[in-house]
């Protein structure tokens, strides 16, 4: 079939995804394997005969992983069944050792759920289906190219074992930018709920599925027929492993699947990988059905009891909550309290600050200035959060008029940051206290005598001549004045 008589039709995609988080605890979900490493651990040492699957070795259950899965199934609205189950997963993979991964099939710790976010200015919901507790498998390094172009392949074994959480949402996603805008607020969740860690390498992957429907199939809630669903061709794609990653793999294979609908082409299912260095998918193997990974009970694992738990396992106040609570008792704009409630540290961060100043100098300080610095370095807060002391000794420099706001910013901040200075300590370096009023004065006198052609502009009504006036005055002191201050002194001395 030619370009020219390919059938244009109104397609829609659907998607939905399989996020798996690694969970923070201390040792690995089945053995007393450290799950921390110092980054330069030697491969394949951070093992036992249990994360191996050496023959005889019996697996024990992580209560920590399983506290973290109630917190998780709390945030999300799901409920916890009676009683839990871990399977066994049979199918080959080099990085896991036993050949088959111990998961949850038919009864998952976690049933159901939502998480609600926001899309191009749009709130959406996205339905949870479910989400179980299993075991990471180890880590592949594919030498001399990617997974289909590779010399050969080396795998290490330090990673299998880490506690897993695979939450497994409903295909309610029309977009790649919605599945980004999810993952975002997922793991802003996790943070909160302190059962994430995105520094670990590998702490977060996705695997998606994709199918391609007619847009008529589509009702006005954006609701799809089982049947329409069952009868379209899935494809996952795997190796996704950030939240840019996955719009990017969802927006390549949205148009690879629609363009080959588009020309007459059946879409194969199938499951592709991810290739983030060429940015496209390339096919792995065909898909598997549930049938093919022949589940069975795992026999060296009782069942599960922890309903309970519910009850006696607290949660944290939750990025929503807290957003609205900044706004509400802090009087902040909706911009501000986003800003501030990014992740928990940043939140817990300005509330520190906002107990010792005014919230709203306690925002712009630490929202605008200190976040902004952060970024243009590639730094988190938790890189300052031992500084706080120092950071409020700047704040409380510039709330009681000891320096300007343009040398708090400009100079302190910055030489705080790349430095590692105090406040203080910079101020004396810089010599910028404040100037004393005569000084003023006499700058604003001084920049109005040598500057008579901007103080003409000024009078012919050119408002840009009073701004270079200013920036004369503030150059003169050193930036040590207060703009605002010479900017009354000048209009208070261009009076007619």
């Amino acid at each position: 079939m030619t370009a020219q008589t390919a059938e244009q039709r109104d397609l829609t995609a659907v998607i939905g995804l399989e996020v798996h988080v690694q969970l923070e605890t201390e040792t690995k979900i089945f053995c007393g394997c450290s799950t921390r490493s110092d980054g330069d651990e030697a491969p394949n040492t951070r093992t036992c005969p249990v994360c191996l699957g050496l023959p005889g070795a019996l697996p024990v259950l992580n209560e920590g992983a399983v506290e973290a899965a109630v917190r998780v199934g709390k945030a999300l609205g799901s409920e916890l069944p009676e009683e839990t189950r871990f399977h066994r997963k049979n199918y080959y993979y080099p990085d896991l050792p036993k050949n088959f991964q111990i998961t949850q099939y038919d009864a998952p710790i976690c049933g159901g759920g939502e998480i609600e976010f926001s899309v191009d200015g749009e709130r959406r919901t996205v339905g949870i289906e479910r989400a179980h507790l299993e075991e990471d498998p180890g880590s592949l390094a594919h030498a001399g190219g990617s997974i289909d172009t590779a010399e050969y392949t080396l795998i290490d074994y330090n990673r299998a074992g880490t506690p897993l959480m695979e939450i497994v949402t409903k295909p309610d996603f029309r977009s790649a930018a919605e599945a980004r805008a999810f993952l975002a607020k997922l793991t802003e969740v996790l943070e909160y709920l302190g059962v994430f860690d995105t520094t670990r390498d590998g702490s977060l992957r996705v695997d998606a599925n994709l199918s391609i429907v007619d847009a008529t199939e589509v009702g006005a809630e954006g609701d799809i027929d089982a049947a329409t669903l069952e009868a379209a061709n899935r494809t996952e794609v795997k190796n996704i492993s950030s939240h840019k990653g996955a719009e990017k793999a969802l927006a390549y294979e949205e148009t690879r699947q629609k363009n080959a609908i588009q020309r007459g082409r059946e879409v194969e299912q199938e499951t592709r990988h991810w290739d983030e260095s060429r940015g496209i998918t390339v096919s792995m193997r065909s898909k598997e059905a549930e049938k093919d990974y022949r589940y069975f009970r795992e026999a060296d694992l009782p069942p599960l009891r922890v309903a309970d738990w519910t009850e006696r396992i607290d949660i944290p106040e939750l990025p929503d909550a807290r957003r609205e609570r900044f706004r509400e008792a802090y009087g902040l704009d909706s911009e501000s309290a986003s800003k501030l409630t990014s992740t928990k540290q940043v939140a817990d961060f300005y509330e520190r600050v906002a107990d010792r100043f005014d919230p709203t100098l306690a925002a712009t300080w630490v929202a605008d200035n200190l976040l902004g610095e952060l970024n243009y370095r590639d730094m988190a807060i938790t890189d300052v959060s031992e500084r706080l002391d120092e950071f409020a000794s700047l704040v409380e420099l510039v709330d009681t008029d000891e320096i300007s706001v343009k040398n708090a910013e400009e100079v302190v901040l910055r030489r705080m940051l790349d430095d590692g200075l105090a406040p203080g300590a910079v101020v004396e370096a810089e010599d910028l206290g404040k100037t004393d009023g005569e000084s003023v004065a006499a700058a604003v006198g001084e920049a109005i005598e040598d500057n008579p052609e901007a103080v003409e502009d000024y009078h012919a009504g050119e408002e840009g001549a009073l701004n270079y006036l200013v920036g004369q005055v503030m150059a003169a002191t050193g930036g040590s004045a207060d703009p605002g201050t010479v900017n009354e002194l000048l209009r208070e001395r261009l009076e007619p």
